[in-house]
């Protein structure tokens, strides 16, 4: 009998040891995004939240929206508060029929009373794509008391983004789409831009052979479930209307390429007309910009005189990935999000497979 005590008692605790601290039954608990909506600046913003900590926002670019980020939203949830909104016209925010409500200034705006309505007055940490990216350079030089840390990826620099729309014919060439948004298009083209989102169109996209969402859906990685909020979202009535009036109206477009010559484009991309008024053009909180370099929309030469506007600056190439870097590559996007965040980002870095295994 006391052996068979001695081996209950061993077993026992044995099985004490086998179970997880609680760190780690917390660090092992599925995250669970939650929707939320938010009333500032005159429009109703949802948005997806989870964790506890620090606030990052996240914000989207064209023809993106809130879920867009799922993977850095379930990966930094685990140690912040994390924020990804729909911006204004986009999936379920509210869809101003004014164009003029798409102006910069109402959706640096937006961003500002958000912040305030969840954060106060702190500081936090701000992370953009794409058209998002235009929308967190201007508020960091409109409000750099409010952003602790700037991450950028694939997204062009306000002024740096004009340098290359005004010089360089590459950048100019594949900027057309840019022109075709902004109304410049000729009348074949400008027909099928209007024409090009409805619930069949926005199915072909969330299921064609190839794409990032398709391989990731085929991968396991996404769900089918994943790939429906895509459709729904690609195919709200009015969004792809109200996504291509933030070209329109802020003329986000070159002065002229190879096909639509310069008499023929009323108004091009400016960046002193959509940073009028800002505290400075010049970013001095710390910035971090991860870049694929396979962007077919915005070529590498965006990255060339980026220390010229930010004083303290961090780069990563991802030679093998594209536009959408952190759906692409979501693991080394997060790792050197991490790294930025921790202070251990060399200043300038090229991605190198082997570092994915160095990924938490």
């Amino acid at each position: 009998m006391k052996f068979i005590g001695l081996v209950c008692a061993a077993f026992f605790a044995a099985s004490l040891w086998a179970q997880p601290t609680p760190a780690l039954a917390q660090q092992e608990k599925k995250i669970v995004l939650k929707d939320e909506y938010a009333d500032v600046n005159g429009v109703r913003l949802h948005y997806l939240t989870a964790g506890e900590g620090p606030l990052i926002i996240f914000v989207h670019g064209f023809f993106n929206f809130s879920y867009y980020w799922k993977d850095q939203l379930e990966e930094f949830a685990k140690d912040h508060k994390v924020v990804a909104y729909d911006q204004r016209g986009y999936n379920l925010s509210s869809r101003p029929t004014d164009i003029e409500q798409y102006k910069m200034k109402y959706l640096v705006e937006d961003l500002r009373q958000l912040a305030v309505k969840l954060n106060g007055n702190k500081k936090f940490i701000l992370v953009g794509h794409d058209w998002g990216g235009l929308v967190t350079y201007a508020f960091t030089m409109y409000h750099p008391e409010m952003v602790d840390k700037l991450i950028q990826t694939n997204a062009a620099h306000l002024f740096v983004s004009e340098r290359e729309l005004r010089k360089n014919p590459w950048q100019r060439y594949v900027a057309n789409y840019a022109l075709i948004h902004s109304g410049y298009g000729t009348p074949e083209e400008v027909a099928a831009d209007t024409a090009v989102i409805d619930k069949a169109e926005a199915t072909r996209r969330a299921t064609r052979p190839g794409s990032w969402l398709d391989n990731h859906v085929k991968s396991g990685h996404y769900t089918e479930a994943d790939r429906q909020k895509w459709i729904d979202a690609w195919s709200q009535p009015g969004a792809f209307r109200a996504a291509r009036d933030f070209y329109k109206v802020n003329d986000r477009n070159p002065p002229f390429n190879a096909t639509h010559p310069a008499d023929t484009v009323r108004a091009s991309w400016s960046a002193e007309a959509v940073t009028r008024g800002a505290k400075s053009v010049i970013i001095n909180v710390p910035t971090a910009v991860l870049w694929g370099i396979k962007d077919g929309a915005l070529p590498v030469n965006n990255l060339t005189g980026l220390d010229e506007w930010i004083t303290d600056l961090r780069v990563k190439m991802f030679p093998e990935n594209g536009h959408d870097l952190s759906a692409e590559n979501y693991q080394g996007f997060n790792h050197a999000m991490r790294a930025f965040l921790a202070g251990s980002l060399p200043r300038e870095s090229v991605y190198s497979p082997e570092e994915l295994k160095k990924a938490p």
